[in-house]
């Protein structure tokens, strides 16, 4: 379930209404998709994009975005760990961070100021778009499988600008 917690509240709001207009006053954009035929575990990354095609080809075109692929790790996934540690640490981009979660789950953590730190968990059917310069992680556990459409503005793909401001260890589990 879709779930955002208020970390200085100790609160946690799962009304996807609620959710939608907290993130959304906050400058980050977040809906839910449908895809327009069922997929499968072993469905390719073509037949993923191309189930979502109705939603990210507008997108992309209204946003100017490049590219689009799929991500997808799982407990068996090679260096798992290694692969967590590299988004658990605070970070921005100098692009805007696009997913949208065809299954799994995920936790991105949001860092909006001093008392405003909240952790969005994302589900299948999420859409999240993190504007450019937003502090943020991203933590894979506990289930570590995500499976999610990265949608890019440039061809070199995801780099992140980490912090070093250490807020991420307050929260990271």
């Amino acid at each position: 379930m879709t779930t955002l917690f208020l970390a200085e509240k100790n609160e946690t709001i799962t009304d996807l209404d609620l959710i939608t207009k907290y993130l959304n006053n906050h400058g980050v954009e977040f809906s839910r998709w449908s895809a327009s035929k069922e997929l499968h575990d072993e469905s390719t990354q073509d037949e993923i994009l191309a189930a979502y095609e109705h939603e990210l080809k507008p997108f992309m075109n209204k946003k100017g975005f490049k590219s689009a692929d799929v991500i997808n790790v799982h407990p068996k996934t090679e260096n798992i760990e290694a692969i967590r540690q590299k988004f658990l640490k605070e970070h921005t981009h100098s692009e805007d961070e696009v997913r949208f979660f065809v299954d799994g789950e995920g936790k991105f953590w949001f860092n909006f100021g001093e008392k405003d730190v909240v952790c969005l968990t994302c589900v299948r059917g999420d859409f999240l778009s993190v504007p450019s310069g937003y502090k943020h992680w991203f933590d894979l556990a506990p289930k570590y499988h995500v499976k999610a459409i990265r949608i890019f503005s440039t061809m070199e793909g995801w780099v992140a600008n980490y912090t070093e401001s250490g807020i991420d260890e307050k929260y990271n589990k």
